[in-house]
């Protein structure tokens, strides 16, 4: 049986891993609208990587007899001045998940809860990816934008993402 805090807390990330399943995937919207196909299809595979992190979590709830509570989700961000920017709030957004499941990891071995501790680990090595990724595609926008004043980099950082997206 899971202890009260705890499983408050994991009803607090199991919202919060559908909320991000909602922003990438409204992300993914902005991206297609304003043509960048390859950003849209990398965001929309990472949106759904989230709701599998949120069902992962709802079944551990399940599996130990805990009702998973799905309360309101927070209407996501809808509109983004550049690529770059949207890209540097999805990062922004994973330091703050990672920041999250720290705090979980944290809360679960001062209650000497071990089982949800080993559970979350998971979720820390996830998130441990999910920072280089966005990183790494950062550091590629970087690089197109010192090297490009025509949309070019831009442009080949687009068939990147499209490329990244049909990966795994």
């Amino acid at each position: 049986m899971l202890i009260s805090n705890i499983v408050d807390k994991l009803h607090e990330q199991l919202n919060l891993e559908f909320f991000s399943s909602n922003l990438y995937l409204q992300m993914s919207g902005w991206c297609s609208i304003n043509g960048f196909d390859g950003a849209s299809s990398f965001l929309r595979k990472h949106s759904s990587e989230e709701m599998m992190h949120m069902s992962k979590m709802f079944d551990y709830l399940a599996d130990n007899n805990e009702m998973p509570i799905i309360g309101t989700i927070i209407k996501p961000h809808t509109d983004f001045d550049s690529m770059e920017k949207l890209l540097r709030k999805a990062y922004e957004h994973e330091k703050i998940i990672t920041k999250k499941i720290n705090d979980l990891s944290n809360i679960a071995i001062k209650s000497e809860d071990y089982t949800t501790f080993h559970f979350l680990q998971w979720y820390v090595f996830e998130q441990q990816e999910e920072e280089k990724l966005f990183q790494s595609v950062l550091n590629k926008l970087d690089l197109a934008r010192s090297n490009d004043n025509n949309g070019v980099g831009i442009f080949l950082l687009d068939k990147e993402l499209m490329e990244m997206s049909k990966l795994k």
